[in-house]
């Protein structure tokens, strides 16, 4: 796929925007308590809010809809599973917000969470087939 840096730095940005909102804006209580549990029905929707950002992203810039649906699968499992592996991680240390360790155990959480929107973008960059 060609496309223009122009193009590049919007997805970039985009993909930022969509998750301070995702994170920051859009989490309600239902989808912050329990997170040490597996099946926990707020982190599926939190996961969700992620993949259908990440839809509306790849929308705008014009990606066919072919390649939109499995990676928007594929994030809202990842996602599901780092935001569970911070969740358990710090239910079992005991963590809460006054301890470095709860955000050492945040950090990384954020870093795999661009890790994976670095991983989207390099598959766009490859298989995007624009529509």
């Amino acid at each position: 796929m060609v496309t223009s840096y122009g193009t590049l730095f919007v997805l970039l940005c985009l993909f930022q925007v969509k998750h301070m909102l995702a994170d920051y804006f859009l989490q309600t209580r239902s989808m912050l308590d329990g997170r040490a549990e597996y099946k926990h029905f707020g982190r599926f929707l939190h996961a969700g809010i992620h993949a259908t950002g990440s839809m509306i992203v790849f929308v705008v810039v014009g990606t066919h809809l072919a390649f939109i649906l499995p990676v928007i699968l594929i994030e809202w499992a990842i996602h599901f599973h780092i935001d569970w592996w911070k969740g358990h991680y710090t239910y079992r240390q005991n963590l809460t917000p006054q301890d470095a360790g709860y955000w050492r155990a945040t950090g990384v959480d954020q870093a795999l969470h661009q890790v994976t929107y670095i991983a989207m973008i390099w598959g766009w960059l490859s298989w995007g087939l624009v529509a």
